[in-house]
């Protein structure tokens, strides 16, 4: 992709969002527009549905989900144990001590990928660490991780591998993946592990 595409889609959004705050309300930035651009370019704030789904499950106690949707869309649904901090007041001073700290593993999710992105974009810049993004927000995590598709006939061992574990991560968080035959409930089955466990990283760049 041409470089300097790159550089407007991971800026323009940043800049809106800086022009967009108040003079009195926003925080100095600790990294450059070309350290920020290098992490975006990384991708490495992107975790995966099934990494998360698996954390969930295992009841991982690392993981805390943050929800930038607006507070209305929050209520309707969420995801297990999410905690709600709409994009519009990210950089408020009453979410510092979570957005900003070296203990648990936040992950930011939106409906899609870009306002999850854009928050910790911000967070980034500001020098914060050990802040994620869940990739394909909570579109993907319906359509693939709560009712996931059955691979064809032909489809290599790898996709049925992934399904079986969609499937067992759909029924141990309330989706549709399986039901049993006598339509009663089952406990939560163990995963297959298929998904690897990923160290916190310790990202370049900020204080």
């Amino acid at each position: 992709m041409n470089p300097r595409v790159i550089l407007a889609a991971a800026i323009i959004p940043l800049g809106l969002i800086i022009a967009a705050v108040p003079q009195n309300t926003t925080k100095p930035y600790k990294l450059t527009a070309g350290q920020l651009l290098e992490e975006v370019n990384s991708r490495t704030q992107f975790l995966a549905p099934e990494l998360i789904a698996d954390m969930l499950v295992s009841k991982d106690p690392s993981i805390r989900l943050i929800d930038v949707r607006p507070q209305d869309e929050f209520e309707k649904f969420s995801l297990p144990g999410a905690v709600n901090i709409p994009f519009s007041d990210i950089l408020s001073d009453e979410w510092t001590d979570i957005l900003h700290q070296d203990i648990k593993m936040n992950v930011f999710y939106s409906n899609g990928s870009v306002t999850a992105n854009e928050a910790w974009m911000i967070t980034r810049q500001l020098g914060y660490e050990n802040n994620y993004v869940l990739e394909g927000g909570l579109n993907y995590w319906f359509d693939n991780i709560l009712n996931p598709q059955a691979p064809t006939s032909t489809s290599p061992s790898e996709e049925f591998a992934r399904y079986d574990f969609r499937k067992s991560a759909s029924m141990a968080l309330g989706g549709g993946g399986v039901v049993p035959a006598d339509g009663s409930s089952a406990p939560a089955p163990a995963l297959p592990a298929i998904i690897p466990r990923v160290a916190k990283k310790k990202v370049a760049g900020g204080c």
